[in-house]
């Protein structure tokens, strides 16, 4: 995101003053006593602290100008709960939740499905880690939240775990100008008969032996992540006739695999 700039009620990004540590104690002085130009002030001030974190959620495929007003949500809690009392840098307090904000966005938007009770863990957590952090300021560790929420520390971080965004096995890992190394390349089976042309060229001939509709409800289950319901009313058929027909899809794959 070098140089990205992103147009938001027609001000330019790439052009803000980044604001001084005075500057910015005076500002919020001004808006606690009912200053709204500074408010306005401190928005403007700390945009590119919010296009700085996105930088790190530049490899998703959210469009970023939509990620950017996720995060001007997170700035702008962040800056209505700040308290020069808690003796904080305001960047400490504010990049916490601004990441979150932006997680709990890409969260929301997950076609990975997680059980109910794990996702209602893991709001709990996220929110209680929040009132703390507006509380005092800092981020409270997994112990003290496993402790508060009274729950198994490994219940904790296995929910926490399970809402984080997953990585593609494509994902590039190092690149020196030459050859891209991808995570796939690093989790390979070493020991493997086969080499990965000759399984890749394996899967794709078994599945073009598949029929059109077996194709489509493979890919739409196990590569967009949709219920056989969604499916059965996309294609104006029964859920047990999507779940017949990708139980023989895969059986038919196995036959041909073996």
């Amino acid at each position: 995101m070098a140089r990205h700039s992103v147009e938001i009620s027609g001000v330019d990004t790439a052009n803000i003053k980044v604001l001084s540590s005075n500057e910015m104690e005076a500002l919020f002085k001004r808006m606690q006593q009912g200053d709204e130009q500074a408010r306005e002030e401190l928005v403007k001030g700390n945009l590119k602290l919010v296009l700085a974190i996105l930088k790190k959620f530049s490899n998703k495929e959210e469009n970023m100008d939509d990620l950017f007003q996720i995060g001007c949500i997170g700035l702008l809690k962040a800056i209505d709960n700040f308290d020069l009392s808690y003796g904080v840098k305001f960047s400490t307090y504010c990049v916490p939740m601004i990441q979150g904000e932006v997680r709990r966005y890409l969260r929301d938007n997950n076609s990975i499905r997680v059980s109910r009770s794990l996702k209602d863990l893991a709001y709990k957590a996220l929110k209680k880690k929040e009132e703390i952090i507006m509380e005092r300021g800092v981020e409270p560790s997994v112990l003290e939240l496993a402790k508060i929420l009274e729950v198994d520390t490994f219940d904790i971080i296995n929910a926490l775990d399970s809402m984080r965004e997953p990585i593609s096995i494509f994902e590039p890992i190092y690149s020196d100008g030459g050859d891209t190394i991808f995570l796939f390349d690093q989790i390979e089976d070493k020991n493997s008969k086969k080499s990965n042309l000759d399984i890749k060229l394996s899967v794709n001939d078994a599945i073009d032996k598949l029929n059109e509709r077996e194709q489509y409800i493979l890919d739409q289950r196990f590569i967009i992540g949709k219920t056989q319901m969604e499916i059965a009313s996309e294609l104006g058929i029964s859920q047990a006739q999507v779940s017949r027909i990708e139980k023989n899809a895969i059986a038919d794959l196995k036959n041909t695999l073996k």
